[in-house]
């Protein structure tokens, strides 16, 4: 398992669920990793609930913005990148095509964020650590262990995140449809990119650890998740599932070697 207490800039760090019932989320995904809620009031009747596995932080569950609900937005799983400044980051963001939804700003004394939509579609967070650096906990089961772009653009993609954030690529060999693994500026594994397929679109997905994919999905299935991918076998000894939760957020399920 992976313990953080920080992250270099350009890497996953934190991932965030929004979703139209906040605690019917929490039992379901507390039923299927574990994990157990501490509730933050964050003003005006709002709980942001930080959710952890063995004392240590692996992600968060937040009612979702009324704007989004209005709009018709279905809930999903955010995924934050660590800036050194997320003023600066959004700044070259928008510079390099992207849409900023939301200026930097900040979250009280935990940290600083902002709210990309990249040229090709997919939304991301960057944030600026203070007292909050992100997951404590990462590449486990139960913790956020891959995050993977779907792009309208693999190419296209590839250039905007290594102009803005140092990454690399490169293609991952012998997979069945161009994927590509992003390294960051230390050269670490940094989760992947593959393209977009029809009907899907472009977003960032977010893969939780469990110990046995199969048995996940089902479990799943019994509290009340839809199966979108049937368990698959990636790599050496990798296994995947993807699911939609019973509010509608996609997430997807890894098992198999973590790194730490």
């Amino acid at each position: 398992m992976g313990e953080r207490t920080k992250y270099t800039p350009g890497t996953f760090s934190w991932s965030d669920l929004t979703t139209t019932d906040q605690e019917a989320a929490k039992a379901f995904y507390s039923e299927l990793f574990g994990w157990q809620a501490d509730d933050q009031p964050v003003g005006d009747g709002v709980v942001y609930s930080i959710m952890k596995l063995g004392g240590k932080d692996v992600a968060a569950i937040s009612p979702q913005p009324q704007q989004q609900r209005e709009a018709g937005v279905p809930p999903v799983w955010n995924s934050y990148v660590t800036v050194q400044s997320a003023d600066e980051a959004l700044a070259r963001a928008t510079e390099l095509g992207a849409t900023v939804h939301a200026p930097a700003f900040d979250v009280m004394e935990a940290g600083r964020m902002g709210v990309v939509q990249d040229p090709q579609g997919a939304y991301f967070l960057a944030w600026e650590p203070k007292q909050h650096i992100g997951a404590s906990l990462v590449n486990a089961p139960g913790a956020l262990s891959w995050n993977e772009l779907a792009s309208p653009d693999l190419d296209a993609s590839a250039a905007f995140y290594s102009e803005l954030f140092g990454w690399t690529t490169e293609a991952m060999p012998d997979s069945p449809m161009p994927y590509l693994i992003i390294k960051n500026s230390e050269g670490h594994t940094n989760g992947g990119m593959r393209q977009m397929m029809e009907g899907e679109p472009p977003y960032w997905l977010v893969y939780l650890g469990i110990d046995d994919a199969d048995a996940g999905l089902a479990k799943a299935g019994e509290l009340g998740a839809t199966t979108l991918a049937e368990p698959m076998d990636i790599g050496p000894g990798g296994r995947i599932a993807i699911a939609q939760d019973p509010q509608g957020a996609v997430f997807a399920l890894y098992a198999g070697a973590f790194e730490d």
